[in-house]
């Protein structure tokens, strides 16, 4: 399998530099989103999904009715539709930083299982079918929970996976520092886009920041990440705003005035274009939980 680099989708999260995590848990009938990679490591359940299938890095393959893998920072992944007829597929997705998990933790004896997990996630891990089943209420349950008791169980979710059985590597490759396209500096525009993007923000301030001028800091930007400056800000907005869409009670005005666009109609064509409904057909379409914690 190869897949062109305009083919794959450097997504977005939501995730500030003092979140720890975003769950998904949805019930859905369809897999729309296009390959992509984020600096985030991904946990990734599916349930009643056969025939769906994954791709990750250079690794393709249909699923099983049980379907649970873990992806290190970087690394092509997604998921289609493709031979699957089931309707209400169960998927749970949780995300976490790249350092969360900080050395200094995972070279202590204890954690060796899971720094050994870690290390084997950058190229993809698909836990056995048994493992997946197992492993389902642990995942599920984390939705619900908040704040340390959150944090408590996900270390005790990742040791239990760390001794599974039956583990497999799927791609015969891992992203490197050096073929990864979110460089250093693309960490610290998106560090400052997700702590600014509420406001007005200029190409030639956010290019100063990493002391480029507007002419090289527009064609890195395009080159790293596939998408004009413009593009890539409003990608960080429509994350933020779909977000607070199915959390909070505010209005849809609110939101995007919120989210940093100047009018209604500007955020709606721009919400469209990302998401392929309204913001509206998403609140309704959304069957399950998404919070960042």
């Amino acid at each position: 399998m190869k897949l062109l680099e305009q083919d794959i989708h450097r997504e977005i999260t939501p995730l500030t530099a003092s979140d720890c995590f975003l769950v998904f848990d949805r019930i859905k009938d369809d897999f729309d989103f296009p390959v992509h990679f984020h600096p985030e490591f991904e946990l990734n359940f599916i349930h009643n999904g056969k025939g769906v299938q994954r791709i990750i890095g250079d690794h393709m393959q249909d699923i099983e009715d049980y379907e649970l893998v873990l992806i290190g920072p970087n690394l092509f992944h997604g998921w289609t539709l493709h031979n699957c007829k089931q309707k209400e597929i169960h998927e749970i997705t949780l995300q976490f930083h790249d350092n969360l998990l900080q050395d200094s933790l995972l070279n202590r004896s204890l954690m060796k299982p899971i720094k050994k997990l870690i290390e084997d996630s950058f190229y993809g891990i698909l836990f056995s079918r048994e493992t997946a089943i197992a492993a389902y209420s642990k995942i599920r349950n984390l939705s619900k929970l908040e704040g340390l008791e959150y944090f408590l169980s996900f270390i005790s979710l990742l040791h239990f996976l760390a001794i599974s059985e039956g583990q497999k590597k799927l791609s015969s490759y891992s992203p490197t520092t050096e073929n990864f396209h979110n460089s250093e500096k693309i960490k610290v525009i998106n560090e400052y886009v997700k702590e600014n993007f509420r406001e007005k923000l200029k190409v030639k301030d956010v290019a100063a920041l990493v002391n480029m001028t507007e002419v090289s800091f527009s064609r890195f930007i395009k080159k790293r990440t596939g998408k004009t400056f413009i593009d890539y800000l409003n990608d960080v907005r429509i994350g933020f705003a779909s977000q607070w869409l199915l959390e909070n009670d505010e209005s849809i005005a609110e939101i995007a005035y919120k989210a940093g666009f100047n009018n209604v109609s500007n955020f709606n064509r721009i919400f469209k274009s990302r998401k392929n409904c309204t913001p509206t057909e998403y609140i309704k379409n959304f069957e399950g939980v998404k919070k960042v914690l």
